[in-house]
C-alpha cells in the first residue's frame, strides 16, 4: 500500500510571499514586490515536481535461527532500491514482531539511496514460545524539497521459531476421507487398537489375531482406530472490538491471536491434514483449506500482507465494517471443516458465530487469548461478561481453551483436550 501526501512545509513561505507582494503593489515598493516574487516562486517550486517514485526490496536475516527462549536474536534488514529515482530522505522502520520486544539497537534508520544500492541495519529482539512473523517494513521518503512524501510498505517473508511450538494440534473428529491424524470411531487400518472381529476372506495377513488362533484355533481379524486427514480453518476475529490489551505496552489480542495462528499452521499444515485461512476485519480474508508447502507458503504471505492480519489498531475515526464477514465465512465452509476460532471473545456477535457453527455439526474450538485486565470496575466488568461467554460456548459443545499468551500454546491446548473443555 502506498500513499502520497504533502507535508506543508512550504505553507508558512507562500503566505509571507504573498504579504510582501501586497505590501509591494500597495506601497509601490519594487524591491519588496521582487523579494515577494522571488518567495512566491520558491514556494511554487514544490508543486511542479512529481512525488518520488519509491520501489524497494526487503531482505531479513535473523541470528540465531533456532533461538531459545530469552535468548537475544539479531535481525538484518538490508533494503535495495530497485526504482530508478534517487530518494534522497529514506526513512525506514522494520516491522518487529508484535509479541516480541527490542532488547539492542532500534528497528529504525535513514538512508540516501540511488537506483541500485543497498542500505543495511541491524537490532535485537529477545525471542519468545512460538513463530513470531515480521510485519511489513514501512519506508517514507521526501523529495528534494520537504514538500512531498510518499509512504509505502514492503513484506518479506521472514520469522522467528522458537522452541516449544505447538508439536501436535488436538483435532476433533471431523474428517475427510483418506488416511491421515486424526483419530476416528471406525475400525479399518491405523496405530491404536479398536477391537477384534471375525475373519474375512481376504483380509490382510497382518491383522489376523495369531495368539488367539494358537489359542483357541479360530481366525480372527485386529481392527484399529483409522486415522484420516482433517479439514481445518484458521479464523481470526479482528474487529475493532478484539484490539483489546491487557496494558497500552501489552500486545492486543489480535497480535496474539495473529502469532498463535501461525504456529499452528505449521503444525497443522505439516502433515496431510489441510489447513485455510480467514479473518473478519478491515476486509474479508479468505484462503481456503489446502495441502503442499506451495499453500502454507501463500499463506503465509497472505498473514504478512492481507489488511485483516494487521496488528495495528484501527483509528478512531476508521470508517469500515464487518458486516456479513462472519455469514460468508460460514457459507464457505466445506462439509467436512473444522474452525479454529481465535478471539478475546469481547462481544455476543463472535459467540454467537461460533455456537451456531457447532449447532450445524461444525466442529469449533475457539482459542482465547486472556488480555483482560482487572485494575478497573470496567475492565473487571469486561472479564465476568466474557468467562460467562466462555461457559456458554463450552455449554454448547464448543471446545474453549482459554490462553495467557506469556504462556506456550501448544502445551495449553493439549491440557484442554485432557479436561474436555
Amino acid at each position: 500500500m502506498t500513499t502520497v501526501r504533502r507535508t506543508r512545509r512550504w505553507r508558512g513561505v507562500a503566505a509571507v510571499a504573498l504579504l510582501a507582494s501586497a505590501v509591494g503593489v500597495f506601497a509601490t515598493q519594487p524591491l519588496v514586490l521582487l523579494a515577494g516574487a522571488v518567495g512566491a516562486g520558491f514556494a511554487a517550486y514544490p508543486w511542479l515536481r512529481s512525488p518520488p517514485s519509491v520501489e524497494l526490496d526487503v531482505s531479513r536475516s535473523v541470528t540465531p535461527t533456532d533461538p531459545a527462549a530469552g535468548e537475544d536474536v539479531t535481525v538484518t534488514v538490508r533494503v535495495r532500491n530497485v526504482g530508478d529515482s534517487t530518494l534522497s530522505d529514506l526513512r525506514i522502520v522494520d516491522g518487529v514482531p508484535p509479541m516480541l520486544s527490542v532488547s539492542d539497537g532500534t528497528p529504525r534508520h535513514a538512508a540516501v539511496l540511488r537506483p541500485g544500492s543497498t542500505t543495511e541495519f541491524s537490532y535485537a529482539v529477545e525471542a519468545e514460545h512460538g513463530r513470531h512473523q515480521f510485519d511489513p517494513t514501512t519506508a517514507v521518503a521526501r523529495d528534494v524539497t520537504g514538500a512531498t512524501e510518499v509512504e509505502t510498505s514492503v513484506s518479506a517473508d521472514a520469522a522467528i521459531e522458537c522452541a516449544a511450538a505447538v508439536p501436535e494440534v488436538p483435532l476433533r473428529e471431523q474428517t475427510t476421507l483418506g488416511s491421515g491424524r486424526v483419530l476416528t470411531a471406525d475400525g479399518g487400518s491405523g496405530i491404536e487398537f479398536h477391537k477384534t472381529r471375525e475373519y474375512h476372506s481376504g483380509d490382510p495377513m497382518s491383522r489376523i489375531d495369531w495368539k488367539r488362533r494358537a489359542k483357541t484355533g479360530e481366525l480372527s481379524t485386529v481392527e484399529f482406530r483409522e486415522e484420516r486427514p482433517a479439514s481445518v480453518l484458521l479464523c481470526l476475529d479482528a474487529r475493532p472490538s478484539a484490539y483489546r490489551a491487557a496494558d497500552e505496552d501489552e500486545p492486543n489480542a489480535v497480535a496474539c491471536s495473529r502469532e498463535a495462528i501461525s504456529q499452528l499452521l505449521t503444525a497443522v499444515g505439516s502433515g496431510r491434514n489441510a489447513v485455510g485461512l480467514a479473518a473478519v476485519g478491515r476486509e474479508l480474508c479468505w484462503h481456503r483449506p489446502g495441502r503442499g508447502t506451495d499453500h502454507l507458503a501463500d499463506a503465509r504471505q497472505l498473514m504478512a500482507s492481507h489488511p485483516a492480519f494487521s496488528t495495528v489498531p484501527p483509528s478512531v475515526d476508521a470508517e469500515w465494517s464487518t458486516s456479513g464477514q462472519f455469514e460468508e465465512i460460514r457459507r464457505r465452509l466445506g462439509e467436512k471443516t473444522q474452525v479454529f476460532l481465535f478471539s478475546p471473545l469481547t462481544d455476543e456477535e463472535v459467540a454467537s458465530f461460533a455456537l451456531e457453527l457447532e449447532n450445524g455439526r461444525t466442529a469449533v474450538t475457539v482459542v482465547c487469548p486472556d488480555v483482560t485486565a482487572e485494575d478497573t470496575p470496567g475492565s473487571r466488568f469486561a472479564a465476568v461478561e466474557r468467562d460467562d461467554r466462555v461457559r456458554r460456548l463450552r455449554s454448547g459443545g464448543v471446545t474453549v481453551v482459554s490462553w495467557s499468551p506469556n504462556e506456550p500454546l501448544g502445551p495449553e491446548l493439549l491440557r484442554a483436550k485432557e479436561r474436555g473443555l
